[in-house]
């Protein structure tokens, strides 16, 4: 079988699925920023395996899907998890609970919320993870000379973790605060309520595998999802279970299931 890769990197996990298909017989192609040209010759392959969210891969997901080509995860969903407004109420419509939003212009920010409100985290729209996340304590530390609108949500002090799963197998795992996935993490034995957290999110949207990022709010104890992604790097898998044999299995059922 022919697999592309579309991945903004060939190393990494990206690298781990290539090694183990083609060591099961596979023919696979990685298609990155250098070498990626959206035309007719991407049909070549038999599915392609999304691993960036970038809107470069994006588009040629879409583009794949167009044309009957197997795209995993599905497109669509990918997006919709990279925008940050789409993957909130993504989120929200699962029934967890999630911070409060606000989202403005910055003076209409400061003419509608009170410093009560603060501290205040703010994210780029588009993007996953810690990348230009950044915590305000007040209005005066915002200093921005823009009229785009601020994506701001409520910070919630208290433990954070990050919680993968792969289809039923759950790993999860206490971090620093807004730490990314590849920083220094805890694996922790057992969190049901996680547990269900994350059974309500895959079987919601009916994912394979992904990871939440959570925090549990000192004050009260309850629970909120403040991040979600589709395809991590499972760098902090801390389970005896092979993330990557587990994740292209899973795959390759989902395209002959697709193809029936």
């Amino acid at each position: 079988m022919k697999i592309g890769i579309l991945s903004k990197r060939t190393g990494n996990f990206t690298g781990k699925i290539k090694s183990y298909f083609e060591s099961n017989g596979h023919q696979v192609s990685i298609f990155t920023a250098t070498n990626l040209c959206i035309n007719e010759s991407l049909l070549e392959n038999d599915f392609y395996i999304l691993k960036s969210k970038q809107m470069l891969y994006l588009y040629a997901g879409y583009f794949l899907e167009a044309n009957k080509i197997p795209v995993i995860p599905d497109t669509s969903l990918s997006y919709s998890h990279k925008d940050r407004i789409e993957s909130y109420f993504a989120i929200k419509k699962t029934g967890l609970l999630v911070p409060s939003l606000y989202m403005g212009t910055l003076n209409a920010l400061k003419n509608q919320l009170q410093n009560s409100y603060f501290p205040l985290i703010s994210k780029p729209i588009l993007g996953s993870g810690s990348k230009g996340v950044r915590v305000y304590n007040s209005f005066k530390d915002i200093n921005l000379d823009t009229e785009e609108p601020l994506y701001l949500e409520n910070f919630i002090e208290g433990n954070h973790y990050l919680a993968y799963f792969i289809e039923n197998d759950f790993c999860i795992c206490e971090k620093k605060p807004l730490s990314n996935e590849h920083g220094e993490t805890n694996l922790i034995k057992s969190d049901k309520e996680i547990e269900e957290y994350l059974k309500k999110w895959k079987n919601k949207y009916n994912l394979l595998f992904g990871h939440l990022d959570l925090v549990r709010e000192k004050k009260t104890n309850r629970l909120y999802v403040v991040d979600a992604g589709t395809f991590p790097e499972f760098s902090n898998w801390k389970r005896e279970i092979d993330p990557v044999s587990r994740v292209c299995n899973l795959i390759l059922k989902k395209f002959h299931e697709i193809r029936k």
